[in-house]
């Protein structure tokens, strides 16, 4: 009995020991878990905002199309409204669910950023499939919409805690030599 009682605190180490190895590996795994948690949900949002973008970007590329075939652009590749017609549907198609996919994952800023900027490109369609001729009006809608692009990717450069990006602002007409 006196045996055990002499080897009785190097049995109390070893347990404690034992203990004490056991909650800071269950410590470790949990932390690395909810960082790799986090790490997906973060790659999972990107993908969400970046599709979104992307949706968007192919009606605005279609509306500068028309735009420039009604004589309201420079774009180098103008295409009429009948031929745009079904490539703005399908886009419009594709929006929808990128949409609903950004709304569920995404913060509030950038889904009121997202909600400002096609607000704008659809003020963009509605001047597109009006017909109007007015160059200067149409240069407003696209400042007004390239403002709104570049709110949206601030709010998701902050969502996302990257650091600041290029606000992709550069002329879309031809420097004059003169």
């Amino acid at each position: 009995m006196t045996a055990f009682l002499q080897q009785l605190p190097a049995l109390i180490g070893v347990v404690i020991g034992a203990l004490g190895s056991y909650l800071a590996v269950v410590r470790g795994d949990r932390a690395r878990f909810r960082r790799e948690q986090e790490a997906r949900w973060e790659e999972r949002r990107l993908a969400v905002y970046s599709e979104y973008a992307r949706a968007l970007k192919k009606t605005v590329n279609l509306t500068y199309r028309v735009a420039a075939h009604l004589g309201n652009d420079p774009h180098p590749h103008p295409i009429s409204p009948a031929e745009a017609g079904p490539q703005l549907a399908a886009a419009t198609d594709g929006r929808d669910p990128a949409g609903e996919a950004l709304i569920m994952l995404g913060s509030r800023e950038v889904v009121e950023q997202a909600r400002e900027w096609v607000t704008a490109v659809m003020a963009m369609e509605r001047f597109m499939r009006s017909g109007t001729v007015d160059p200067d009006a149409w240069q407003d809608l696209l400042a007004r919409q390239r403002a709104c692009r570049e709110r949206y990717y601030t709010a998701v450069r902050q969502d996302l805690a990257l650091p600041p990006g290029h606000p992709a602002l550069w002329p879309t007409r031809p420097a004059s030599d003169g």
